[in-house]
Parts: C-alpha cells; sequence; structure tokens
C-alpha cells in the first residue's frame, strides 16, 4: 500500500473560477500537496476518468491520487485508491473486488462509523464536519475537537475535514489526525500552500 498523504485535497470544480483542471492539479502539487481525490459526482464515468488521467500524470507516486466512490474507475485510471461516502458500498465488499490494488477509505461522521470501517478493513477515514462549514450547514452539526480526538484513537488512519483551514491545522494534529482533507482550503495554489506552510511548522 503506497504511504497515505498529509493534505487530501478533495476536487470540485465549481470552486476553480475559470482555471484550467491540469493547471489546478499542477498548482497543488508545486504547493506541495501530496494527496488529491477526484471528486466530481455530477460528471459521467468517462468524464470522471479523464480528469483522473489527467490529474494521475500530476499526482504521480509518491503523491497519492483517489477517485471518489466508484472503485471501477479508480481501477481504470490508475489512481491508488477509492474513496467510500459514509452510505457507500461496504469497505469488505469492495477489499473482496480488488484485493490490495487500492487503498480504500471511507467518510465517516460518527464514532460508531469509525470504528465499523476500522472492523471492515479500511486503510483510512475521513472525519467531519470537525468544524463548521458551508457545504454541511444546516445538514450535520459540528463535530468538534474532542469528538476528533476520540474517532483518531480508534486506530485507523483519519484525516479530519469540515471547516480546515491553515489556522487550524496544528490544533487538529494535536488531537492525533493523520492530515487532514479539504475543499476550499486547497480552492487556489496560494490557499494550498498556506496548508503546506502550516502543516510544516505544526510538525517542526
Amino acid at each position: 500500500m503506497p504511504d497515505l498523504p498529509a493534505l487530501l485535497a478533495i476536487s470540485d470544480r465549481r470552486r476553480l473560477g475559470g482555471l484550467d483542471w491540469e493547471a489546478w492539479c499542477a498548482g497543488l502539487a508545486a504547493a506541495g500537496v501530496d494527496g488529491l481525490q477526484v471528486r466530481e459526482p455530477e460528471l459521467d464515468d468517462a468524464e470522471v476518468v479523464a480528469l483522473a488521467v489527467a490529474a494521475r500524470r500530476i499526482f504521480a507516486p509518491p503523491r497519492a491520487l483517489f477517485v471518489n466512490r466508484r472503485f471501477d474507475l479508480a481501477l481504470a485510471a490508475a489512481a491508488d485508491g477509492v474513496h467510500l461516502p459514509a452510505a457507500g458500498l461496504p469497505v469488505a465488499r469492495v477489499r473482496m473486488a480488488v484485493g490490495e490494488r487500492l487503498v480504500i477509505g471511507r467518510s465517516t461522521h460518527e464514532l460508531d462509523e469509525v470504528r465499523r470501517a476500522r472492523e471492515q478493513g479500511a486503510d483510512y477515514v475521513v472525519f467531519g464536519p470537525v468544524f463548521d462549514t458551508p457545504t454541511k450547514r444546516g445538514r450535520r452539526a459540528p463535530r468538534g475537537l474532542a469528538a476528533l480526538a476520540e474517532a483518531a484513537a480508534v486506530g485507523v488512519p483519519l484525516f479530519a475535514i469540515g471547516g480546515i483551514d491553515a489556522a487550524r491545522v496544528a490544533p487538529v494534529l494535536r488531537q492525533g489526525a493523520t492530515g487532514l482533507a479539504a475543499i476550499r482550503a486547497f480552492a487556489t495554489a496560494e490557499s494550498a500552500a498556506e496548508m503546506v506552510t502550516a502543516l510544516r511548522e505544526a510538525r517542526a
């Protein structure tokens, strides 16, 4: 299994402000971001694979590339892993289908979901929203740092998500998170560079 990234950028082309996909990917890589999840639910299968293939050229190993939801598309794009939604296919079933060819991640929002993902053999989980975020406002209350610490203590590698920005990198890592995942914090190369700097400072 390839090493898990420390920073996982999650794509949303609607936030790129007209910036070309490959230029955005290249900007992330140049800033030092080491992981990208292709998450474009409004696109058809061929379009998702095309984006992932283009991203793979830039996010080549040791950088990590994951595809959201569909393990067949992840395999088709030669990605490193598939990221399963909280209500997606069971991790154990996907493992039976792909063996060790893919890293398998799972979105989680509750402690029980983190435990279940670990028991089923997930390689990592994404947990949140930790802080308030517009994408979850009115649908999921922020879990907070105490819940994050409990989730991290389960023992499966964990990425914190939800309201994560450069100022919150150090507090989140102190709770035991393996890494950080976000959409907005990686929307531009400048904000991505701020995340990379904050990570280096937190680990110094």
